[in-house]
């Protein structure tokens, strides 16, 4: 099996018709108005609403299922005086969705507690032996990011006494857990119209209603309402990092979380912004490639539950100490899925078989469960193949799979169910355990279920663009009004242009892979940065044309325009994509 060589561009689609009205309406630049038509928007009003989008559109939290009942369970057990559990995730949208609900409890009187399963010993989601410490000292458990196919797990809280609320994104089974509540926007019945939350946007729509309901009682009536905002840091954390569309609710709260994260007082995230080189404004690639990754590395490698402690930890030394536990854990990380990645892909190599395969399922006795999703992830960058990864130990398997666009992962493991003991997760990302013995029979129905599903264009990476540009649309006005269609994300991707014919002037690599270009065209010199395309470079020469964003480059208190690469190809002399 080959690593994939290019990217086919491909001009996004957009509404002619609907960019126009949208221009017209609001007064903006048409190139603007193409890149909203181009992201679904049709209208006017609608295109009021995306720009200019604030906390007020944020919808009624009660549209979503569930949501009443858990809200009187969490008023009785404050009026009672009961021990909540905040029963957590070991990933970022868990451990914040955990540091948000356990705070937010405690300021309003609540008592409570968190747990982080260990990822190692006891796996994803609800447990029995967790339910079991739980019942020890809680009468509620409130579980995050999990629990929406924890059927047994519901039936043995039941047992033990504790009245169990499921706040969760994941795709539902086809039984759902008899709880107290379950809060779940793709559970059937819930009629709540977004569904792409994380789960910490789950736990926020909850701490909003719960902050309703003790308003419209007169709990803060001499004082002390929580303000929600200040908790939009931890949402914008955990929204991001599991790489859940960035649309409506989930664009609302990162837009205004990216601003709290730039301010926050909270200790936790500014040791995390220290050890992580994170200054100024935050942006969604900071919280992306630096943030989530250090608070993620714990859970990877031995305890989430230190990622919910420095969220938590109020003294500044104590939160410096545990950032920089989180950043060296993180080093370690990397190293090992530098080592990971190096076996996955010599495996590869050394199955002549693979070559047809429109797959990957590779497994270990020698790989760490908590960094093989990493590793996959990367092997679907540079294959293009939907692949899971399975680390084996005494006779079971523990694998994490990502796709790519176009097979669904949850459904093709849902087609695999008979070879596996659990699984679960989204379209582009899934976890799930099996027996050693079961291996060979799920690679094969694996590799079934794909070939049935993915056509030959779907193996090949496409890289969507939304317009060529002629150089003298390539202005600052331009890279301005771009900026208004922030945060970028999946759902809202940044918007990509190509320059056609473009002359290089001067090549060079900078920093550890990456290439520094200038440029020339229609009388103008266009600086350009590549990151991790120095290999590129080389292979250059004469008219090149180039995919790329729109931005700027700040250094030394100087501002230029500087289009960030996305790929470079030589010139196609008709220009455009080919």
């Amino acid at each position: 099996m080959k690593a994939v060589a290019a990217r086919r561009w491909t001009l996004r689609d957009h509404d002619g018709e609907a960019a126009r009205i949208i221009a017209a309406e609001l007064a903006i630049d048409p190139a603007v108005a193409s890149l909203l038509a181009a992201r679904g928007v049709r209208d006017g009003s609608s295109a009021r609403r995306f720009l200019a989008s604030s906390l007020a559109d944020v919808r009624d939290p009660l549209l979503l299922k569930g949501m009443g009942e858990a809200v009187d369970r969490l008023v009785l057990a404050r009026s009672r005086g009961e021990t909540v559990c905040v029963y957590g995730d070991y990933d970022v949208d868990g451990v914040t969705a955990t540091a948000l609900l356990t705070s937010f409890f405690r300021q309003i009187g609540i008592r409570c507690f968190y747990y982080i399963p260990n990822r190692l010993e006891e796996g994803y989601g609800l447990s029995a032996d967790g339910l079991r410490r739980a019942a020890g000292k809680a009468q509620v458990v409130v579980s995050v990011d999990c629990g929406v196919n924890a059927v047994a797990e519901a039936e043995l809280a039941a047992r033990l006494g504790l009245d169990l609320i499921i706040t969760d994104h994941h795709t539902p089974g086809p039984v759902m857990p008899n709880a107290c509540a379950v809060i779940n926007p793709l559970q059937p019945g819930c009629s709540y119209p977004f569904k792409s939350l994380a789960g910490v946007g789950v736990a926020f729509n909850l701490v909003v209603a719960l902050r309703g309901r003790l308003r419209e009682e007169g709990a803060f009536a001499g004082g002390g309402e929580p303000n929600l905002r200040e908790y939009l840091d931890l949402v914008a954390l955990g929204t991001i990092a599991d790489v859940v569309p960035l649309t409506e609710e989930n664009r609302i709260f990162v837009k205004y979380g990216l601003r709290e994260l730039s301010i926050s007082a909270r200790p936790g995230v500014k040791a995390l912004k220290e050890v992580a080189g994170v200054t100024g404004s935050v942006s969604c690639g900071a919280v992306g490639f630096r943030l989530a990754p250090r608070l993620n590395a714990a859970g990877r490698l031995e305890d989430a539950a230190r990622g919910v402690e420095l969220l938590l930890e109020t003294d500044p030394v104590r939160a410096a100490a545990i950032a920089a536990e989180l950043d060296a854990s993180n080093a370690e990380r990397q190293a090992i899925e530098r080592e990971i990645l190096a076996d996955a892909m010599a495996l590869v190599e050394g199955k002549p078989d693979m070559a047809g395969r429109k797959s990957i399922v590779l497994a270990s006795g020698a790989w760490h469960p908590g960094v093989i999703g990493i590793v996959a992830s990367r092997m679907v960058d540079i294959f293009h193949r939907p692949t899971v990864l399975i680390a084996l130990q005494e006779g079971e398997g523990r694998g994490s799979g990502r796709s790519i666009p176009g097979f669904h992962l949850y459904d093709a493991l849902d087609a695999c169910a008979e070879h596996l003991t659990k699984f679960g997760g989204h379209r582009y990302a899934a976890g799930l355990s099996l027996d050693e013995s079961a291996l060979e029979r799920f690679v094969d129905r694996f590799e079934e279920v794909a070939a049935g599903r993915l056509s030959p264009d779907d193996l090949v990476p496409v890289l969507r663009v939304d317009a060529e540009l002629a150089p003298r649309q390539v202005t600052a006005e331009l890279a301005d009004a771009i900026s208004s269609l922030e945060p970028f994300g999946p759902g809202n991707p940044e918007p990509l242009f190509i320059l056609s014919g473009a002359e290089i002037v001067e090549q060079r690599p900078v920093g550890s892979n990456h290439l520094k270009m200038r440029l020339f065209k229609g009388g103008r010199i266009f600086d350009a940065i590549g990151f991790n395309l120095a290999e590129a470079g080389p292979r250059l020469c004469g008219a090149v044309d180039l995919a790329f964003s729109l931005g700027w480059n700040e250094w030394n208190g100087r501002k230029s325009l500087q289009l960030t690469l996305k790929d470079i190809r030589v010139s196609c002399q008709g220009g455009g994509p080919c």
